[in-house]
């Protein structure tokens, strides 16, 4: 395993490369002269040769002239090995400062959705699939798909308007405490729980129908204990794939409930910088992402050797 490990880091090592540079080149070269995007188009020659210098944009893109390492691009890949982000023009401080204060609320808020929504989805798969062509099965069948015909932002703007504002269950706006958490949070989970169902079910379906499972059921095994432990455990690669790739999304926030319930997590900072086209903290959000997503992945196959011994790493 720590041969495999190992490979794969330094497999990660070219991907990255591609990443910082893809970036790079997006937000320095492509998106034009950062100093006219934040200053506008009206800025004299005199400010924007001053942002310039500050942030170091008057040096050459990738090839210095009096060092060959003195860049942007090289400067950018430097400061970022010293976990260096770069400065947010919106704030005037450190990127890093900005997504430590805004990665709190956004864990606190996409943390229990994930877990919630896959523990109530996987619940009701097994359900569905223990009852599996009977009244619950269709009932819940039909219950996901209207979660999924209906546009998320519907979800929020009804559970906003109905539960906030008419019932006064809930704070409608803020991040007080913990409780103005709790109507995103439901609304989070339960306009994600159609296609979270509809995904487990096929997969735990999938795994019913398999002889071991018809030989554990003519040995005597009770129904529940068959599902729960065998057929779920069988089940639990594929779900872990699913549910991995939402892991990386986690520290970027949800850019719609955080705008909509005023909650500063990452997705209303991503939200912000772009309108106020602060380059540095959007750039920085971009990375981080990319990279969890590597790590997630490697995590996520390490697991299928833990989940499954027949799975071999090589």
């Amino acid at each position: 395993m720590k041969r495999y490990v190992i490979r794969r880091l330094l497999e990660a090592v070219p991907t990255t490369i591609g990443i910082l540079l893809l970036t790079f080149l997006l937000f320095n070269v492509v998106g034009g002269s950062p100093a006219q995007v934040v200053l506008g188009k009206n800025a004299t020659a005199e400010a924007i040769a001053a942002f310039d210098a500050k942030y170091g944009y008057d040096k050459p893109l990738f090839i210095g002239k009096s060092s060959f390492f003195d860049s942007q691009f090289f400067n950018y890949v430097r400061s970022l090995s010293k976990g260096d982000l770069g400065v947010s023009t919106e704030h005037q401080c450190p990127v890093a400062d900005v997504l430590r204060e805004g990665a709190g609320p956004s864990l606190m808020l996409t943390v229990p959705m994930l877990i919630g929504g896959t523990l109530i989805g996987v619940s009701l798969a097994l359900l569905c699939a223990a009852w599996r062509g009977g009244k619950w099965d269709k009932a819940v069948l039909v219950f996901s798909t209207i979660l999924m015909s209906v546009n998320y932002v519907v979800w929020v703007l009804a559970g906003q308007f109905l539960l906030a504002f008419k019932l006064h269950l809930f704070p409608i706006w803020g991040f007080g405490s913990a409780v103005y958490l709790v109507l995103p949070v439901c609304i989070g989970i339960f306009s994600g729980l159609g296609r979270d169902v509809r995904f487990f079910r096929a997969v735990i379906l999938d795994e019913t129908y398999k002889p071991y499972v018809r030989t554990a059921l003519a040995k005597g095994l009770a129904g529940w204990r068959v599902m729960t432990v065998h057929v779920l455990r069988n089940s639990l690669i594929p779900i872990l794939t699913y549910v991995s790739l939402s892991i990386p999304f986690l520290f970027t926030g949800s850019l719609l409930l955080e705008t909509f319930f005023g909650i500063p997590g990452l997705g209303n900072v991503s939200i912000n910088a772009i309108h106020s086209s602060d380059m540095a903290v959007v750039r920085a959000v971009v990375v981080l992402g990319a990279l969890l997503y590597q790590a997630v992945q490697l995590v996520t196959d390490l697991g299928y050797a833990w989940l499954d011994p027949r799975v071999r790493l090589g």
